[in-house]
């Protein structure tokens, strides 16, 4: 998911603006789409690979502008990174876009390299983005394979807690608390206490959620 081609996404309603950006992302090798307008680019099907959005501020008519549109995205959990464009100087839109996450706010007229580093600063936030969400799904998967014992056991061995104290906590012989241990540490392919708070808090609460299981 986090491999491959990246594709940049513009919108700017000026053609001349849009068709020289998406030429210059052409010749670095990436893939480009093309929009008119903020209506335009809310049809498309953003692809699941890493992208970065190349958003212009303003647009005539009704469409929403980019700060809606920035709005938009996040409320609906597209977390797609955006470099700003904007021909007018604004301080207080250009604070709030970035406030609100953007890579970059470039005014026009903008030299190539600052638009292609920029694209770039954006694609290389997706691909560390995705990659955490493909670490994050692969420690569910593991996790999701533990006893509701094992689980138990490896939230206590995250608070710190060695075979005899996981024994006396769940109320079983030390014995029988070191086998599970070792089942546990197996099933999830790690090999020292560190790893197990780091699986841990990659996947945040949802590590600490029970589950129905055999003990």
């Amino acid at each position: 998911m986090s491999s491959g081609q990246a594709i940049v996404y513009v919108v700017d309603d000026e053609i001349q603006i849009r068709t020289a950006i998406g030429s210059l992302c052409e010749e670095t090798g990436h893939q480009v789409k093309l929009f008119a307008s903020t209506e335009e680019f809310l049809a498309e099907d953003i692809s699941p690979g890493p992208s970065c959005l190349v958003l212009d501020v303003r647009f005539p008519g009704t469409s929403p502008t980019g700060l809606e549109l920035q709005r938009r995205l996040a409320e609906t959990g597209v977390p797609i990174p955006i470099v700003f464009i904007s021909g007018h100087s604004d301080v207080r839109v250009s604070v709030e876009a970035m406030k609100r996450g953007a890579v970059e706010f470039l005014p026009k007229p903008f030299r190539e390299q600052e638009i292609l580093d920029a694209i770039r600063h954006g694609i290389e936030r997706d691909r560390r983005r995705l990659e955490r969400e493909d670490s994050v799904r692969e420690a569910r998967q593991r996790v999701d394979t533990l006893t509701a014992r094992e689980r138990e056991i490896m939230l206590l061995m995250a608070e710190g807690l060695v075979a005899k104290q996981i024994a006396a906590r769940l109320g079983v012989s030390e014995v029988t608390a070191k086998v599970h241990r070792a089942r546990m540490m197996r099933k999830l392919e790690l090999r020292t206490p560190i790893e197990v708070v780091r699986l841990i808090d990659s996947m945040g609460r949802e590590a600490q959620t029970p589950r129905a299981g055999a003990g």
